[in-house]
């Protein structure tokens, strides 16, 4: 995974000029009011510098899934008023992306101003990155900013038509992404710890896949170790399992050893007769889980020995959960490892990169998301860049540079 390169706002003369800005404004909304202010957040530096610089700035995002179809309740005009809060100045609002009312809307743009076009979703040809419309977008601006590594992994008409259509760098937040990730897996220092966890191993074939190769230590956790344990012969109780996946298991393992990778699993186990908030729970050695038991956390040794190896890496890459986080006491183990890792992240000993929605969520709850070198909110972007996947909207930001 080279490390990519592209340009940022560094290299660009924006004044004056009509910069359309691809950035994710997909929030949490109730009642037509955003719960959850992050994405507007994250999104507001790279606006405010075009701003200061006297560009005449474009907001551009989509909304949930419309099809193709306005649909009132995915309008975006609701962000307008957290996004004007998080700018410190008014927002203008376009009834449309493309078309009169889009172009009207640009047309009486003054720099330094910020205009939000509606969902770009509301139009089908978006999700197909239908030249036609790219067209369209295009005439808009004089410059393309996308600052949405979250939905890079799309190649629709505002990931990447446009970057093919127009002067293109990368935002302040997509900067920073792809820097970290860079380092992270791209060109890191070893060695190199990655925990993957998450309930099923089905839905990370592929990273595993990848991580064999690239990392020194692979830490797997959560419902994946009880595969990977049955598929070494280990009884795993009621435990979720998915033992039609053994053989995958012991192929990831077989890949791992002639790659020099050391595969870290559980060695002790929290085990409950069911996931439930105050289940009777005790600490078992992982070889004896009763039948009756669910395997739900790691075990103090387990979190004991992963301690030992953390302090031995220079770089950790962290996707998913190592135990059921959501439900008390099943956090122990998660949490455990996130302080651990944020330690020894604030000695400068160890550069650490996490995403993924529940792994960001654990991270908030441990209260150490503020404490890790970088933390993704991009979700499916974030895994297929661990899965070593290009990313079209990344790959034409590197064309354009």
């Amino acid at each position: 995974m080279p490390q990519a390169t592209f340009k940022t706002l560094d290299s660009c003369d924006v004044a004056g000029k009509r910069v359309l800005v691809r950035v994710d404004l997909n929030v949490p909304m109730k009642a037509g009011k955003v719960t959850d202010a992050t994405r507007i957040e994250r999104a507001a530096p790279t606006l405010i510098e075009l701003a200061n610089q006297g560009a005449r700035v474009i907001v551009l995002s989509h909304f949930g899934r419309p099809d193709g179809k306005r649909v009132p309740e995915m309008s975006l005009r609701p962000v307008v008023e957290p996004l004007s809060d998080a700018l410190g100045k008014p927002v203008a609002f376009a009834e449309d992306c493309v078309g009169p009312a889009a172009e009207e809307a640009v047309r009486v743009l003054k720099p330094g101003e910020v205009l939000l076009l509606e969902n770009l979703r509301f139009h089908k040809e978006e999700e197909k990155n239908d030249a036609a419309f790219v067209d369209k977008l295009s005439v808009l601006g004089d410059f393309y900013i996308n600052d949405a590594f979250s939905a890079a992994h799309r190649a629709h008409a505002s990931t990447e038509g446009l970057a093919n259509r127009l002067p293109a760098a990368a935002g302040r937040l997509m900067q920073a992404e792809l820097e970290a990730l860079g380092k992270a897996l791209g060109n890191p220092r070893h060695p190199v710890c990655a925990i993957v966890g998450g309930a099923k191993v089905s839905t990370k074939l592929d990273l595993l896949g990848n991580l064999v190769g690239r990392v020194d230590k692979l830490i797997i956790g959560g419902g994946m170790a009880n595969t990977f344990l049955h598929a070494q012969g280990v009884k795993v109780g009621k435990s979720l399992c998915e033992a039609n996946l053994a053989a995958t298991a012991r192929d990831i393992l077989a890949k791992a050893k002639a790659g020099n990778c050391q595969v870290l699993l559980p060695v002790d186990a929290v085990v409950a007769p069911e996931l439930k908030a105050g289940a009777p729970s005790q600490v078992v050695d992982i070889a004896n889980c009763p039948d009756d038991q669910m395997i739900l956390d790691i075990g103090p040794d387990t979190i004991a020995r992963y301690d030992e190896e953390l302090k031995d890496c220079a770089t950790l890459v962290w996707n998913g959960p190592v135990g059921a986080f959501e439900i008390k006491p099943f956090d122990s183990g998660t949490t455990a490892l996130a302080e651990m890792a944020a330690k020894l992240t604030g000695e400068g000993k160890l550069l650490s990169v996490a995403g993924g929605g529940d792994t960001v969520a654990a991270l908030a709850a441990a209260g150490v998301e503020e404490k890790f070198s970088y933390v993704s909110t991009a979700g499916g972007a974030f895994l297929e860049w661990m899965e070593g996947k290009s990313l079209p909207g990344v790959a034409a930001l590197v064309r354009a540079a």
